[in-house]
């Protein structure tokens, strides 16, 4: 289980664990007479010279993909790869910036004035006293929480106080890797548009699948069988987790989701807020708040709907969510709960009071109002939501790669209920995720090929 502890603040959460739980194990099929042919599918776009290509196979190599045309020979009983995810990006064991003695998370919860603690002379500005009275208000659950779970963290071993860092650092993989797919989605835009009906709605990877970009980009892709798949994208391979799908798309393409006709009980939002870091740096694009009220999540949701929103620590945004974005989408606010980062050591990778970054990040969740009697026939046997926890974790190095929630909403909703991540950069079995970037962390160079069986 990715969750190592559970107590009434909330819970500890392997990350690492859980994404080698999600059963990376590659599948060869049995010996067919003759041969198999893999990847015979090579297309273009009008604005694009290098040709491209999207495979889906269920082997794995360590040698070139199969081109267009190869044929690879089969023999004996099936083989199974494993593929883990590299440890490397889980080995946080300082702190990003190290806090003062006194504000150790192991002294207790000092009361402070957080405004002295500025060293510039001039006045903060209102953002800045809005997010400092947040702070002051969530600062002691935050702290007193993360405590009681760090602590039982360290004497199950889980995490520990004196750490070495992994001999594997040196093999980081560069920050950039994969194919560039948001400009794939930018390129996308140039093929017809898919309307509501006549169109395909998913596509089922299986052995023999060769998909042009037009059919990935228009329709779900499906991986239903026990094992993972291996997909090869602008020569690129990605590992589709079983029981799994998705679309690759950006805001302007949603449609292929709507075509999909599910309704789902479960939506997490992870929107790419505007800030001016981001704005400064051109690193990734993001949505202003009008675009982001124009996601469908009342055609997406069903009656009932379990909606959680990631928000940056920026009070406008928080504020947007509550007051305005749920609303808008007919969602009532039930609780917001805390992502605290902690090193491998059990610290802050932050300084809690820390007044450019904090350590934690905030989920704001509610319910999809409607029917009330479907409402009530949806909430039986399920616990109420409440209005506070914490889920505590060591944070991957790369950027974004939230915490997964499976676990840890799974005793709020009903078993086999169909879930949906929207602004996805990974994918999770029993979740449909959406992205521009939906297979960004599923890079074959993200994870190491453990074992052949």
């Amino acid at each position: 289980m990715s969750v190592v502890h559970r107590l009434t603040a909330g819970w500890l959460v392997d990350h690492l664990s859980f994404i080698n739980q999600c059963g990376y194990e590659i599948c060869d099929s049995f010996a067919y007479p003759g041969s198999v042919t893999l990847n015979t599918s090579v297309t273009s776009t009008r604005d694009c010279h290098a040709t491209s290509t999207f495979a889906a196979t269920s082997s794995s190599r360590d040698g070139p993909i199969p081109g267009p045309g190869d044929v690879i020979e089969r023999e004996g009983k099936p083989a199974k790869t494993r593929y883990v995810f590299r440890e490397e990006f889980f080995d946080v064991s300082k702190p990003h910036i190290a806090a003062a003695p006194e504000e150790q998370l192991w002294q207790g919860c000092p009361e402070v004035s957080l405004t002295e603690k500025r060293k510039r002379k001039c006045v903060f500005n209102q953002g800045e006293l809005d997010a400092l009275e947040y702070h002051s208000k969530v600062r002691k659950l935050i702290w007193e929480g993360t405590l009681h779970l760090v602590q039982e963290g360290l004497k199950s071993g889980f995490l520990h106080r004196t750490t070495t860092e992994l001999s594997c650092r040196k093999n980081v993989v560069p920050g950039h890797i994969g194919c560039g797919l948001a400009e794939l989605c930018e390129m996308a835009k140039q093929f017809p548009s898919v309307n509501e009906s006549g169109h395909q709605a998913a596509h089922v990877l299986d052995d023999e699948t060769s998909i042009p970009e037009q059919d990935l980009l228009s329709c779900v892709t499906e991986n239903s069988s026990n094992c993972a798949k291996i997909v090869v994208l602008m020569g690129q391979k990605y590992l589709v987790p079983p029981k799994s799908s998705f679309l690759l798309s950006d805001i302007s393409c949603l449609q292929p989701l709507l075509n999909y006709k599910k309704k789902y009980d479960v939506i997490v939002i992870d929107p790419p807020w505007e800030n001016k870091s981001v704005k400064r740096s051109n690193r990734y694009s993001y949505l202003s708040s009008w675009q982001i009220k124009q996601i469908p999540v009342p055609a997406l949701a069903a009656p009932n709907c379990l909606v959680v929103t990631w928000v940056t620590n920026r009070q406008k945004h928080l504020r947007f969510v509550k007051d305005e974005l749920y609303p808008h989408w007919s969602v009532k606010t039930l609780a917001e709960w805390h992502w605290v980062k902690v090193t491998r050591a059990g610290e802050f990778v932050l300084p809690l009071d820390s007044l450019h970054k904090k350590p934690y990040e905030v989920l704001v969740l509610g319910r999809v109002q409607g029917n009330v009697k479907e409402a009530l026939r949806k909430s039986e046997d399920v616990l109420p939501i409440p209005e506070h926890k914490l889920i505590v974790s060591i944070p991957c190095s790369l950027h974004s790669h939230k915490p997964p929630l499976t676990a840890v909403l799974a005793e709020f909703i009903k078993p086999d209920v169909e879930r949906l991540e929207l602004f996805a950069r990974n994918l999770q079995p029993g979740w449909t995720s959406w992205g521009n970037e939906v297979l960004k962390f599923q890079h074959i160079e993200y994870f190491t090929l453990l074992q052949n069986e």
